[in-house]
């Protein structure tokens, strides 16, 4: 009896250290973005050769509405809880192609740039900024084209990654309509899957001894206009 008790507490333990990113803007719940396989269970995603590193969807099903913004602003995006393992937020966008549905299009191919990532703090210990919170505001460049877009928030848990295939993905993908944007289509894209190794530096990487002095993000550079 007592050694369910132990199984129960645990599993409730580890559930409450993970998360969703469910929301962005002042929508609700999976209203602008779309619905992760992790909605209900809180899951992350392991293989970063599985389909499900993009959207974590098994599927391509799109959201029911998409979040107005505009060119050289900043959205802001949610988590059902704050942030709690150590590893760094990034943010990606993928421009759907015109004359196709920002509701069906499944985000395919060399499509997706970074518009954001975090480096950690340095010393007895990493420590990175997101710890702790639950929202992030993601800068949308000025200079790109306006038109309708995947933006995809991406939490590389890390706490376990020393051994392949211990990272933690924690992704979904929203819906978004850029405005007053420029014509620069950025370079460097990537695909998912296909951006990340399991033996990147940023995925593969023991970070309780030695204590790292760097880190490398996985995936392309940061664009700026």
């Amino acid at each position: 009896m007592l050694s369910s008790a132990f199984v129960l507490l645990g599993a409730a333990l580890g559930v409450s250290g993970h998360y969703t990113f469910p929301k962005v803007g002042g929508g609700s719940d999976w209203q602008q973005v779309r619905r992760a396989d992790n909605w209900q269970d809180n899951g992350f995603v392991g293989n970063v050769n599985s389909g499900q590193i993009r959207c974590f969807q098994s599927n391509s099903a799109g959201a029911s509405a998409s979040l107005n913004t505009t060119a050289g602003s900043s959205v802001t995006y949610y988590s059902n809880q704050g942030v709690f393992h150590p590893g760094p937020m990034q943010f990606y966008l993928a421009r759907v192609p015109d004359g196709q549905s920002v509701n069906s299009w499944n985000g395919d191919g060399a499509v997706w740039f970074k518009v954001y990532h975090e480096q950690p703090n340095f010393g007895s210990q990493l420590t990175w900024p997101s710890t702790g919170k639950s929202s992030f505001n993601v800068p949308i460049p000025s200079c790109i084209r306006s038109g309708y877009y995947l933006l995809r928030a991406e939490h590389i848990a890390i706490h376990s990654a020393g051994s392949s295939g211990g990272a933690q993905f924690y992704v979904s993908c929203a819906q978004i309509g850029v405005t007053g944007g420029g014509s620069t289509d950025p370079p460097n894209k990537v695909s998912f899957p296909g951006a990340y190794s399991a033996s990147d530096p940023g995925i593969l990487i023991n970070i309780n001894w030695p204590i790292p002095t760097s880190y490398k993000n996985p995936g392309p550079a940061v664009f700026k206009c």
